[in-house]
């Protein structure tokens, strides 16, 4: 991780447990929005403004929280608008790496071999872990966000002055049943099986484990009266988040993560519902089986050896 802006230590999946041995998820560090106007959004600070070609995105293809802003992206037509880096699927020591790997790219900006390097060029003090999806400022060379949540957020709506396009992935008639399902699921499930799978203990794993089959279970049901998606024909955010943990869960949590009562093959509800999203025009494109095999397996302390699975090639063989 960074400490004052200097990398000080090899990077572990771990970044805080409590003392019943949970996994502690980082916040995220940089809060500002893109606006229409430039006018300041619920955090941070003013001074980003919607243009065409002025931001771009730095992605991990086997990052789920990294896949919503590359899915939204896709939704709203905004291809032409963002651009995009992909990084080296596996965590060296030294964390997100540029190049090395098929379909990963060198930066196209600051000229560095590492994530982290981007985080403490833009603030030298800056201590913490170097994470992605990172919204970048072309013009002001700055990180403007790296919370995903944001970032899906003013992609499905900042933009609409210049481009038109995709669904209303937060509508206000929803948007109080989104932010509900939203809580619950990243609790119980897009975060759970990380907790299962960094676990330290085991009253923790065995309490993330319950956590994630019931969440399932209870999405399973949810979906038995026929519906298209989470909130009926609408769909929204809560099907983003809950489509990027699905399509990783056979060929990494499963396994790698010992959530393994089933496969999300064997619920047809949600097996079904995820084919259904993959094969919405442009989202197969943000979705790379091999760079999520190689960046979970590549993690050391879960598989010393990083021996990656030849199966599955899709989660839908």
């Amino acid at each position: 991780m960074l400490v004052k802006g200097v990398w000080k230590e090899n990077w572990q999946p771990v970044q805080s447990k409590d003392e019943q041995g949970r996994f502690i998820r980082q916040s995220s560090s940089f809060r500002n929005w893109i606006t229409p106007d430039g006018s300041a959004g619920s955090t941070g600070v003013g001074g980003f403004k919607a243009e065409r070609n002025r931001y771009h995105l730095y992605v991990a293809y086997i990052c789920p929280w990294a896949s919503r802003t590359l899915m939204v992206r896709a939704l709203k037509g905004l291809e032409d608008i963002i651009s995009v880096t992909v990084v080296n699927p596996k965590l060296g020591d030294q964390g997100w790496q540029f190049g090395g790997f098929s379909e990963s790219e060198s930066d196209p900006f600051n000229n560095v071999a590492f994530m982290h390097e981007i985080y403490s060029k833009v603030d030298p003090e800056f201590t913490g872990r170097a994470t992605v999806p990172v919204l970048w400022d072309k013009k002001n060379q700055t990180i403007v966000n790296n919370e995903s949540a944001d970032i899906v957020r003013m992609l499905n709506s900042a933009f609409a002055v210049m481009i038109d396009k995709g669904p209303d992935l937060s509508p206000s008639h929803l948007q109080a049943d989104i932010d509900a399902l939203n809580e619950y699921m990243y609790k119980s499930l897009n975060n759970g099986v990380y907790q299962a799978g960094f676990a330290t203990s085991q009253q923790a794993y065995d309490e993330a484990y319950r956590n994630v089959f019931s969440a399932l279970d209870e999405l399973e049901a949810r979906l038995s009266d026929g519906r298209d998606y989470l909130h009926g024909s609408d769909l929204t955010e809560s099907d983003i988040r809950l489509f990027v943990t699905l399509i990783r869960f056979d060929a990494a949590y499963h396994g790698l993560f010992k959530c393994n009562r089933n496969l999300i093959r064997d619920m047809p509800g949600l097996f079904h519902y995820m084919n259904r999203i993959f094969n919405i025009p442009s989202i197969a494109t943000t979705v790379n089986i091999e760079h999520i095999k190689a960046g979970y397996y590549s993690i050391k302390t879960l598989n010393p050896n990083g021996i990656v699975p030849i199966g599955p090639s899709t989660n839908f063989d």
